[in-house]
Protein backbone atom coordinates (compact mmCIF):
# COMPACT_ATOMS: atom_id res chain seq x y z
CA UNK A 1 0.00 0.00 0.00
CA UNK A 2 1.36 3.41 -0.92
CA UNK A 3 2.29 5.74 1.88
CA UNK A 4 -0.33 8.42 2.36
CA UNK A 5 0.94 11.09 4.72
CA UNK A 6 3.57 10.10 7.27
CA UNK A 7 6.92 8.36 7.54
CA UNK A 8 7.61 8.96 11.25
CA UNK A 9 5.06 8.26 14.02
CA UNK A 10 6.04 9.61 17.43
CA UNK A 11 4.21 8.36 20.52
CA UNK A 12 3.91 9.80 23.98
CA UNK A 13 4.40 7.10 26.63
CA UNK A 14 2.32 7.58 29.80
CA UNK A 15 -1.40 7.59 29.08
CA UNK A 16 -0.85 6.83 25.38
CA UNK A 17 0.99 3.51 25.28
CA UNK A 18 1.21 2.70 29.00
CA UNK A 19 -1.86 2.64 31.26
CA UNK A 20 -0.21 4.74 33.96
CA UNK A 21 -2.32 7.88 34.41
CA UNK A 22 -4.04 6.85 37.64
CA UNK A 23 -0.76 5.64 39.16
CA UNK A 24 1.03 8.90 38.35
CA UNK A 25 -1.82 10.93 39.88
CA UNK A 26 -1.70 8.82 43.05
CA UNK A 27 2.09 9.20 43.33
CA UNK A 28 1.98 12.99 42.92
CA UNK A 29 -0.66 13.19 45.64
CA UNK A 30 1.32 10.85 47.93
CA UNK A 31 4.48 12.93 47.47
CA UNK A 32 2.65 16.11 48.49
CA UNK A 33 1.11 14.36 51.50
CA UNK A 34 4.54 13.07 52.61
CA UNK A 35 5.85 16.63 52.78
CA UNK A 36 2.76 18.11 54.43
CA UNK A 37 1.95 20.14 51.31
CA UNK A 38 -1.46 20.85 49.79
CA UNK A 39 -2.58 17.66 48.03
CA UNK A 40 -3.63 18.41 44.44
CA UNK A 41 -6.92 17.06 43.16
CA UNK A 42 -7.09 14.36 40.51
CA UNK A 43 -7.59 16.82 37.66
CA UNK A 44 -4.74 19.06 38.81
CA UNK A 45 -2.37 16.12 39.09
CA UNK A 46 -3.42 14.61 35.77
CA UNK A 47 -2.94 17.93 33.98
CA UNK A 48 0.85 17.88 34.50
CA UNK A 49 1.36 14.37 33.11
CA UNK A 50 3.63 14.62 30.11
CA UNK A 51 5.71 17.48 31.43
CA UNK A 52 9.23 16.92 32.69
CA UNK A 53 9.19 15.95 36.36
CA UNK A 54 10.52 19.26 37.73
CA UNK A 55 8.18 21.25 35.46
CA UNK A 56 5.30 19.03 36.54
CA UNK A 57 5.91 19.66 40.24
CA UNK A 58 6.30 23.40 39.70
CA UNK A 59 3.00 23.46 37.78
CA UNK A 60 0.96 21.33 40.16
CA UNK A 61 2.21 23.17 43.28
CA UNK A 62 3.13 26.66 42.02
CA UNK A 63 3.36 28.31 45.45
CA UNK A 64 6.22 26.24 46.82
CA UNK A 65 9.60 27.57 47.79
CA UNK A 66 12.17 26.56 45.17
CA UNK A 67 14.01 24.39 47.71
CA UNK A 68 10.92 22.19 48.16
CA UNK A 69 10.65 21.01 44.54
CA UNK A 70 13.59 18.58 44.67
CA UNK A 71 11.97 16.97 47.75
CA UNK A 72 8.69 16.61 45.82
CA UNK A 73 10.55 14.98 42.93
CA UNK A 74 12.34 12.60 45.28
CA UNK A 75 9.14 11.55 47.03
CA UNK A 76 7.31 11.13 43.72
CA UNK A 77 10.08 8.86 42.43
CA UNK A 78 9.99 6.84 45.65
CA UNK A 79 6.28 6.17 45.29
CA UNK A 80 6.39 5.58 41.53
CA UNK A 81 9.23 3.06 41.76
CA UNK A 82 7.17 0.96 44.16
CA UNK A 83 4.38 0.72 41.59
CA UNK A 84 5.83 0.89 38.08
CA UNK A 85 6.49 -2.82 37.73
CA UNK A 86 2.75 -3.39 38.00
CA UNK A 87 1.91 -1.09 35.11
CA UNK A 88 0.72 -2.56 31.82
CA UNK A 89 0.46 -1.45 28.21
CA UNK A 90 -2.99 -0.58 26.93
CA UNK A 91 -4.63 -3.48 25.13
CA UNK A 92 -3.47 -3.61 21.53
CA UNK A 93 -0.30 -1.52 21.89
CA UNK A 94 2.19 -4.29 21.20
CA UNK A 95 0.25 -5.49 18.17
CA UNK A 96 -0.07 -1.94 16.82
CA UNK A 97 3.61 -1.11 17.19
CA UNK A 98 4.71 -4.44 15.70
CA UNK A 99 2.41 -3.97 12.71
CA UNK A 100 3.48 -0.36 12.07
CA UNK A 101 7.15 -1.31 12.35
CA UNK A 102 6.71 -4.17 9.89
CA UNK A 103 5.03 -1.76 7.46
CA UNK A 104 8.21 0.33 7.43
CA UNK A 105 7.22 3.34 9.51
CA UNK A 106 9.86 4.95 11.68
CA UNK A 107 8.62 4.80 15.28
CA UNK A 108 9.75 7.01 18.15
CA UNK A 109 8.83 8.04 21.70
CA UNK A 110 8.76 11.59 23.06
CA UNK A 111 8.06 11.55 26.79
CA UNK A 112 8.15 13.57 29.97
CA UNK A 113 9.80 10.59 31.66
CA UNK A 114 13.48 10.62 32.53
CA UNK A 115 15.90 8.52 30.48
CA UNK A 116 16.27 6.07 33.34
CA UNK A 117 12.49 5.87 33.72
CA UNK A 118 11.81 5.30 30.03
CA UNK A 119 14.54 2.67 29.74
CA UNK A 120 13.02 0.82 32.72
CA UNK A 121 9.58 0.98 31.13
CA UNK A 122 10.77 -0.12 27.68
CA UNK A 123 12.73 -2.99 29.18
CA UNK A 124 9.81 -4.09 31.35
CA UNK A 125 7.41 -3.95 28.39
CA UNK A 126 9.97 -5.57 26.04
CA UNK A 127 9.42 -2.85 23.42
CA UNK A 128 12.89 -1.38 22.99
CA UNK A 129 13.54 -3.08 19.64
CA UNK A 130 10.41 -1.56 18.07
CA UNK A 131 11.50 2.09 18.38
CA UNK A 132 14.01 3.78 16.11
CA UNK A 133 14.64 6.68 18.51
CA UNK A 134 13.42 8.04 21.84
CA UNK A 135 13.68 11.38 23.59
CA UNK A 136 13.12 12.19 27.28
CA UNK A 137 12.47 15.38 29.22
CA UNK A 138 15.80 15.27 31.08
CA UNK A 139 17.70 15.23 27.76
CA UNK A 140 16.19 18.35 26.21
CA UNK A 141 13.38 20.88 26.72
CA UNK A 142 10.12 19.71 28.29
CA UNK A 143 6.90 19.62 26.28
CA UNK A 144 5.32 21.69 24.78
CA UNK A 145 8.66 23.05 23.51
CA UNK A 146 9.24 21.58 20.01
CA UNK A 147 12.77 20.35 20.73
CA UNK A 148 11.91 16.65 21.20
CA UNK A 149 10.28 16.43 17.78
CA UNK A 150 12.98 18.55 16.16
CA UNK A 151 15.71 16.31 17.57
CA UNK A 152 13.94 13.08 16.65
CA UNK A 153 13.38 14.14 13.04
CA UNK A 154 17.02 15.22 12.73
CA UNK A 155 18.30 12.00 14.28
CA UNK A 156 16.24 9.86 11.92
CA UNK A 157 16.66 12.07 8.84
CA UNK A 158 12.91 12.67 8.59
CA UNK A 159 10.76 15.56 7.39
CA UNK A 160 8.63 17.32 10.03
CA UNK A 161 5.83 17.68 7.48
CA UNK A 162 5.68 13.86 7.27
CA UNK A 163 5.80 13.37 11.05
CA UNK A 164 2.83 12.85 13.38
CA UNK A 165 2.76 13.07 17.18
CA UNK A 166 0.32 10.82 19.05
CA UNK A 167 -0.54 11.80 22.62
CA UNK A 168 -3.13 12.00 25.38
CA UNK A 169 -2.38 15.54 26.62
CA UNK A 170 -2.55 19.10 25.38
CA UNK A 171 1.22 19.24 25.99
CA UNK A 172 1.70 16.62 23.26
CA UNK A 173 -0.56 18.35 20.75
CA UNK A 174 0.88 21.80 21.47
CA UNK A 175 4.40 20.43 20.97
CA UNK A 176 3.31 19.10 17.58
CA UNK A 177 1.88 22.50 16.65
CA UNK A 178 5.05 24.26 17.83
CA UNK A 179 7.22 21.90 15.78
CA UNK A 180 5.10 21.98 12.63
CA UNK A 181 4.10 18.31 12.88
CA UNK A 182 0.62 16.79 12.73
CA UNK A 183 -1.06 15.75 15.99
CA UNK A 184 -3.34 12.85 16.88
CA UNK A 185 -5.20 12.85 20.21
CA UNK A 186 -6.13 9.80 22.22
CA UNK A 187 -9.17 10.10 24.48
CA UNK A 188 -8.28 7.39 27.00
CA UNK A 189 -5.46 9.17 28.85
CA UNK A 190 -4.85 12.14 31.15
CA UNK A 191 -6.59 15.11 29.50
CA UNK A 192 -10.27 15.47 28.73
CA UNK A 193 -11.47 15.25 25.10
CA UNK A 194 -12.75 18.86 24.97
CA UNK A 195 -9.32 20.18 25.99
CA UNK A 196 -7.65 18.07 23.31
CA UNK A 197 -10.13 19.05 20.62
CA UNK A 198 -9.34 22.75 21.14
CA UNK A 199 -5.94 22.03 19.56
CA UNK A 200 -7.48 20.61 16.37
CA UNK A 201 -5.83 17.18 16.12
CA UNK A 202 -6.19 15.50 12.73
CA UNK A 203 -7.83 12.55 14.50
CA UNK A 204 -9.00 11.61 18.01
CA UNK A 205 -8.85 7.92 18.89
CA UNK A 206 -11.09 6.40 21.54
CA UNK A 207 -8.93 3.27 22.01
CA UNK A 208 -5.68 1.73 20.84
CA UNK A 209 -7.45 -0.52 18.28
CA UNK A 210 -9.22 2.59 16.97
CA UNK A 211 -5.86 4.39 16.69
CA UNK A 212 -4.27 1.36 15.01
CA UNK A 213 -7.05 1.13 12.43
CA UNK A 214 -6.90 4.85 11.64
CA UNK A 215 -3.13 4.77 11.19
CA UNK A 216 -3.42 1.76 8.88
CA UNK A 217 -6.00 3.51 6.74
CA UNK A 218 -4.72 7.09 6.79
CA UNK A 219 -1.08 7.39 7.83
Amino acid sequence: MARKKFDLIVFDWDGTLMDSTATIVTCIQAAAKDLGLPVPGNKQAAYVIGLGLHEAMQTVLPGLDAKDYPHMVERYRFHYLTKDKGLTLFDGVREMLTDLSQQGYFLAVATGKSRVGLNRALDSANLLSLFDATRCADETFSKPHPAMLQELTRELGQDMARTVMVGDTTHDLQMAINAGAAGIAVHYGAHAPPELEELNPIYAATSVPDLHAWLNDNA
